[in-house]
């Protein structure tokens, strides 16, 4: 992209950006804004202004050089210094000081994006910063949707039903063995822990062509899965009776769940979601089966057989519209599997980016080669068993957060996220691959 290119495509990322910051906080009152709907989650009036602090901190101060906005705020907004749970009693902004300040902000950003150079430094070379920006506030957009989710009271968001399904999708397809390009060196506003690429052996799998669905759950349900000790890992049994889990969050047990404030009936051929990654697991042991790699996971996503090369999305390189994947709050709900036959892969697998956050069975660790960049609070911080990597995307995810190469994590108790999983399973003795 040529200069004056990559500086419109920052401006219009981040207008676009704000205007669902908007959405998500005007659709509130103050009294909402300021109330911690769930101890897992910030006041969205603490998420609104934390985007602007983090803008203020990189783009304002770091790449611009400009003198602090606020710089009296930094610790009230630093997501390490203060726990989600802690974030009520602070003297945080309110809401109108909040939405002052964001618009300030931005006034300053727009304005150093016209003249400061995008090149001399890493930081913002192909507008990164600007993008890293822009995927940050992104992911609190979907954060606060879930903080949405949490909230009780009369619905306040809407949206259309996504498409209905275009045919049924059942079956595993065959993923052959070999080697295959994982991550990116190349993607412009890829994130520290997506590069660098990387040569991997994968050896041939199956994988499910969709997603584990409500009805397929609701077997597992049935057949007693959350009383029977066999499907569960030592930690998943002990967490299960712990927090006494019964089903998918938000589920109740007359065929119902609540989605934003509305109490519907589950839809049978909709991906599962709100599982955390023990309640993926047993499944996957109970349907004998088990989670994929992240590795098989990218590898079915990204890797062109007829080519040999990896591709930026399951479909192919082109960036995904409303006819591949369902993204960016567009619909409130996965879609039915079957619903984006133009989003499969070559070997027919559908539905691997949007939808629902897919569990993989990977801990999540830097790819050989990484470097930290541009702080090591962003990845390398979270290194380590505790963290599960998922991967793919969900109807919350914009387009902007979510390639074939972006890595989401969290503990694998979490389920207010909007998690579900597909299966995967080794050939079997004998079986042709």
């Amino acid at each position: 992209m040529t200069d004056p290119d990559i500086r419109a495509r920052a401006a219009a990322e981040l207008e676009r950006t704000r205007a669902r910051s908007r959405v998500l906080t005007d659709a509130v009152d103050d009294d909402d804004l300021v109330r911690q709907h769930s101890a897992l989650m910030s006041p969205l009036v603490w998420d609104l202004a934390h985007v602007g602090n983090q803008e203020e901190l990189w783009l304002v101060r770091d790449v611009g050089g400009r003198e602090p906005v606020r710089q009296d705020i930094d610790q009230l907004y630093d997501a390490f210094k203060h726990p989600r749970s802690d974030r009520p009693t602070l003297p945080l902004l309110g809401p109108a000081e909040a939405r002052a300040y964001i618009g300030t902000v931005r006034e300053k950003v727009l304005d150093l994006l016209d003249s400061v150079p995008l090149e001399g430094r890493p930081l913002v070379e192909q507008g990164f910063a600007f993008g890293m920006i822009v995927q940050h506030e992104q992911q609190h957009d979907e954060t606060m949707l879930a903080t949405h989710q949490l909230r009780r009271g009369e619905p306040v968001l809407s949206a259309p039903p996504p498409p209905a399904s275009a045919g049924s999708v059942t079956g595993a397809a065959l993923i052959a063995g070999g080697p295959f390009t994982m991550g990116t060196s190349l993607e412009p506003w890829a994130l520290d822990n997506e590069r660098p690429a990387h040569q991997v052996h994968v050896p041939a799998f199956f994988i499910d062509r969709a997603p584990v669905t409500n009805a397929q759950y609701r077997e597992f349900i049935d057949a007693g899965g959350y009383e029977d000790r066999r499907w569960w890992t030592d930690a998943g049994w002990a967490h299960r009776q712990e927090a006494g889990l019964t089903g998918p969050m938000h589920w109740f047990g007359d065929g119902t769940y609540v989605r934003f404030g509305r109490r519907e009936p589950i839809v049978p051929d909709e991906p599962v979601v709100h599982v955390c990654w023990y309640e993926a697991d047993a499944f996957a042991r109970w349907a004998g089966k088990r989670l994929p790699t992240e590795a098989e996971w990218e590898k079915a996503a990204r890797h062109d057989p007829a080519s040999g090369r990896s591709r930026r999305y399951p479909w192919g390189d082109e960036d995904p519209g409303p006819q591949h994947a369902n993204l960016g709050q567009r619909h409130l709900s996965p879609a039915p599997v079957g619903a984006y036959p133009a989003g499969a892969t070559p070997a027919g697998v559908h539905q691997l980016i949007g939808d629902v956050w897919e569990w993989t069975s990977t801990d999540f660790h830097g790819y050989p080669g990484f470097s930290a960049f541009p702080y090591k609070e962003y990845s390398e911080v979270f290194f380590g068993t505790e963290y599960k990597v998922l991967r793919g995307g969900s109807f919350g995810t914009d387009a902007a957060a979510c390639r074939g190469t972006f890595r989401n994590w969290d503990y694998p108790i979490r389920r207010q996220i909007f998690s579900g999983f597909r299966c995967a399973r080794d050939p079997l003795p004998g079986e042709a691959v």
